[in-house]
């Protein structure tokens, strides 16, 4: 198993940046793809950006792309979200998720496939 952590949400104004982090501990972390969801009230789960156990490919929801990068130091156990361009809509819990991948260019985009979750981190836009 592994147990994942978030830190760095916060309130921000609109245009502004976060980074969130996800610090796993447990299994080896580098045998995860890792994905960034997030829950606004009243709304489903969504995936904002997904990235491969090797970090070779990753995916991007539509409205993330271009403001929104994942990335991820297998030696320091640790997934990131650095969130640019902050907009009031993209208000909402962040939880960081993994799971065990057999091949090293896989990502995933649907929570259902995810084992792991984060307790998550709230991250709040003023406009």
């Amino acid at each position: 198993q592994v147990q994942l952590v978030e830190s760095g949400g916060g309130l921000v104004q609109a245009g502004g940046s976060l980074r969130l982090s996800c610090a796993a501990s447990g299994r080896t972390f580098s045998i995860y793809a890792m994905g960034w969801f997030r829950q606004a009230p009243g709304k489903e789960r969504e995936c904002v950006a997904a990235i491969s156990r090797s970090a070779t490919n990753t995916y991007y929801a539509g409205s993330m792309k271009g403001r929104f990068t994942i990335s991820r130091d297998n030696a320091k156990n640790t997934v990131y979200l650095q969130m640019n361009s902050l907009k009031p809509e993209d208000t909402a819990v962040y939880y960081c998720a993994a799971v065990d991948a057999y091949y090293g260019s896989s990502y995933y985009y649907r929570a259902t496939d995810y084992h792991y979750w984060g307790q998550g981190t709230q991250v709040t836009v003023s406009s």
